[in-house]
C-alpha cells in the first residue's frame, strides 16, 4: 500500500482503516461503527476554525470551491438538493450559490445538525438530525448528494438503494481517486447501478483526481 498516497486521499485514512478492521472482524456492529466514525470526524469539525474545517476540508475557501464545485455538474436551478452528511451546512449554502438549488441537509451528528441551522437559519427547517441508512424523509428530493463511506462497507450497497428511493438523481461525492482508475465508480456498477454521468478536475496530488459520478433513478430501475 502507497501510505503517502493514501495519505493524500483522505487524512485520517489509518484511523478510519482500523474502524473499518473492527467492523470486518464483528467488534463492531453498525452503531459502533457510526458511533466510532463520529467520536473521529466530530470534535475536528467542531474544532475547525474556518467555514471549511466545520465541514471536513483542509482546504481554503478557493480551494474548497475548487474541488466541490464540480458538484453543480449535476444539478439545475430550482431543484431540491439534500447533502448527506451536511456537517456545518457549507455545502448546502455553496450549492445554492453554485447551482441556484433549493438546499437540505441530513446530519447524524446534533452537534453539526445545530451548527448548521444556527448558520443558515433561514434553512434552519430542513435541516435534520438522523442516519442515512434508517432516515425518513419528509418527501423526495430532485438530487440526493452522499458518500458512500458514510456507511461500513457491507452496507454501502444497501444505502445507494435507500437513497434512490427518494431521489430523481443520487449524486456520489467529491471522492479523491487515483487517476487511471475508476475503482469506486467500477464497483457501484457492479451492484447492478447504471452510471448516469460524471465530473472530474485535476487533483495538487499528480496522481489523483477529484471525482462525482451520479445514478439517475429511471436508470437504475
Amino acid at each position: 500500500m502507497d501510505e503517502e498516497l493514501e495519505a493524500a486521499k483522505e487524512g485520517g485514512w489509518k484511523e478510519f482503516a482500523a474502524i473499518d478492521a473492527a467492523y470486518e472482524l464483528g467488534t463492531l456492529g453498525d452503531a459502533g461503527w457510526h458511533e466510532a466514525v463520529t467520536s473521529l470526524v466530530v470534535p475536528a469539525y467542531l474544532a475547525a476554525v474556518t467555514a471549511e474545517g466545520g465541514s471536513g476540508s483542509s482546504r481554503d475557501a478557493q480551494s474548497w470551491e475548487y474541488a466541490r464545485s464540480l458538484l453543480a455538474d449535476a444539478a439545475t436551478p430550482g431543484q431540491t438538493f439534500l447533502d448527506i452528511g451536511c456537517a456545518n451546512g457549507l455545502l448546502m449554502e455553496s450549492m445554492a450559490n453554485w447551482g441556484g438549488v433549493e438546499p437540505y441537509g441530513v446530519e447524524i451528528s446534533p452537534e453539526l445538525a445545530a451548527i448548521a441551522r444556527s448558520r443558515l437559519p433561514q434553512w434552519a427547517e430542513r435541516i435534520w438530525v438522523g442516519n442515512a441508512l434508517d432516515w425518513e424523509p419528509p418527501h423526495g428530493f430532485d438530487v440526493v448528494r452522499t458518500n458512500v463511506d458514510y456507511v461500513p462497507v457491507p452496507r454501502r450497497r444497501a444505502l445507494i438503494e435507500r437513497l434512490l428511493s427518494y431521489s430523481e438523481r443520487l449524486l456520489i461525492g467529491v471522492f479523491n481517486e487515483e487517476r487511471e482508475t475508476r475503482s469506486l465508480e467500477r464497483r457501484v456498477a457492479a451492484w447492478g447501478f447504471a452510471i448516469s454521468g460524471r465530473s472530474e478536475r485535476s487533483h495538487p496530488h499528480p496522481r489523483l483526481a477529484y471525482r462525482a459520478f451520479w445514478i439517475d433513478a429511471d436508470d437504475a430501475k
